[in-house]
C-alpha cells in the first residue's frame, strides 16, 4: 500500500455542546464504529478509532469498498449495521468475533454498510490540510456513483433543518448531529468538530457495584429497571466519580451489602445462557476478555437519578452520568415506562438505497 496518507491515522474528534451551532454544515451523528478506509487498488485497510485495523471482521465491506470507491483514496466514516429500518448497534457489536468461521457467517447474515463523511486523500493528493468545504465537495464527487452499502452522509447548510434532524433522526437509531466548520483542516485526535446529543434523566435501581481498578473503592454502580413482568433488568452502569466520592460511596452502600447472591435478582450471573438472554452483569467483556466484570450485590433498595442520551434495546447505549440519590422513589416504580420514546423515523428516508 502506497498512499499520500498512510495508516494508522487517529480520527478527528468532536466536543459536546448543548445546542446546534450555525456553522453552515450539519450532518447526522451515526451510531456505529468510527472507521478510516484506506484503499490502494485491491488493498483495503479499515482503521478504527484506536488505530487498530478492523479489516478482518468485515470481509463483505472490503469487497463493497473495492466496488464503490476510487481506486486510491482515504475516507473517514462510520461502519453501521441496519436491521429493518433502524441502526442496530447491538448486532454490530456481535460482528467483532475471534473465530474466522463466525466472522464469515455473520458477514452473510448481518452485512454492514459504510457512511463516508470526510475525504483525507484521493489519488496522489493529501487533502488533510485543505478546508472541509473542499474535502466535502471532493467526497461527493468520489462517491457519486457509489451504491448500497456505501453512502456519502447527508448534510445540510440550513440551521432549521439541522434542528429538525436532531429531533427526528433519533427515531431511526441515530446518535444526534455533528456540526463542522467549513474552513477547518483535518486534525487527527483533536476535538475540532461539535456534537450535539440528547440528554434525558431516568431513576434507576442500584443493585450492585464493581470495585475500582485501583482496589478498595467503588468503581461503578450497577443500574437496573423493572420490566412489565417484574424482572430487574440490568441496563448499564454509572461510573464517573472523583476519588473522594468513590471512598464515601462505600459507607453509603455498606448497609445494603448484607444479601446473598442466590437471593439477588441477578443471582444467575454465573450462568452464561442468562447472560446471552438478559445481559446480566458478570458476563465476559466482548472487548477485553481478561477484564473482571464480577460485582458486589446490593439489596435493590437504593434509587439513583442518572442522565443519559438514549437507549439501545433494553439498556443505556452510553454510560449514564450520576445526578443524585432519590430516597423519595420506590425502587419498584423504576420501570421502563418512565423513559421517553423517540419519534419513529425510517433510516431509508435518511440513506435512500441506490
Amino acid at each position: 500500500m502506497d498512499l499520500p496518507v498512510m495508516p494508522p491515522v487517529a480520527p478527528m474528534l468532536a466536543k459536546s455542546v448543548p445546542e446546534v451551532p450555525d456553522l453552515g454544515h450539519t450532518e447526522p451523528k451515526w451510531d456505529g464504529f468510527r472507521t478510516i478506509v484506506f484503499r490502494d487498488g485491491d488493498e483495503v485497510v479499515l482503521g478504527s478509532r484506536n488505530e487498530r485495523p478492523m479489516t478482518r471482521y468485515f470481509p463483505e465491506l472490503v469487497e463493497s469498498i473495492k466496488a464503490n470507491t476510487p481506486a486510491r483514496c482515504v475516507i473517514d466514516g462510520e461502519i453501521i449495521l441496519v436491521t429493518g429500518d433502524r441502526l442496530d448497534f447491538d448486532a454490530l457489536q456481535q460482528r467483532i468475533h475471534p473465530a474466522a468461521s463466525r466472522v464469515k457467517l455473520l458477514a452473510e447474515q448481518t452485512p454492514v454498510s459504510f457512511v463516508g463523511f470526510d475525504l483525507l486523500a484521493l489519488g496522489d493528493e493529501d487533502l488533510m490540510r485543505r478546508p472541509f468545504r473542499e474535502r466535502r465537495a471532493r467526497l461527493l464527487e468520489a462517491l457519486d456513483e457509489a451504491a448500497d452499502p456505501i453512502f456519502p452522509t447527508p448534510a445540510t447548510a440550513n440551521l432549521a433543518q439541522a434542528l429538525q434532524w436532531f429531533e427526528s433522526f433519533e427515531g431511526a437509531g441515530l446518535d444526534g448531529v455533528v456540526a463542522k466548520p467549513l474552513d477547518g483542516t483535518y486534525q487527527p485526535n483533536k476535538r475540532a468538530m461539535y456534537k450535539i446529543k440528547h440528554e434525558r434523566t431516568a431513576d434507576c435501581v442500584v443493585a450492585g457495584f464493581r470495585w475500582h481498578k485501583t482496589g478498595g473503592v467503588v468503581g461503578s454502580l450497577l443500574l437496573g429497571l423493572y420490566t412489565d413482568d417484574g424482572q430487574l433488568q440490568h441496563v448499564g452502569v454509572t461510573a464517573s466519580f472523583p476519588m473522594a466520592r468513590r471512598k464515601s460511596l462505600l459507607d453509603e452502600l455498606a448497609p445494603y451489602r448484607d444479601v446473598d447472591l442466590t437471593d439477588h435478582p441477578w443471582g444467575a450471573w454465573a450462568d452464561q445462557e442468562a447472560h446471552q438472554q438478559n445481559r446480566l452483569p458478570g458476563a465476559v467483556s466482548r472487548w477485553n476478555a481478561t477484564k473482571d466484570l464480577s460485582f458486589v450485590p446490593l439489596r435493590p433498595e437504593l434509587v439513583v437519578e442518572v442522565a443519559y442520551d438514549h437507549m439501545e434495546g433494553n439498556r443505556f447505549r452510553h454510560i449514564p452520568r450520576y445526578r443524585r440519590w432519590r430516597p423519595d422513589r420506590d425502587p419498584r416504580s423504576c420501570t421502563y415506562d418512565q423513559l421517553e420514546e423517540p419519534v419513529s423515523y425510517k433510516l431509508s428516508d435518511i440513506l435512500p438505497r441506490r
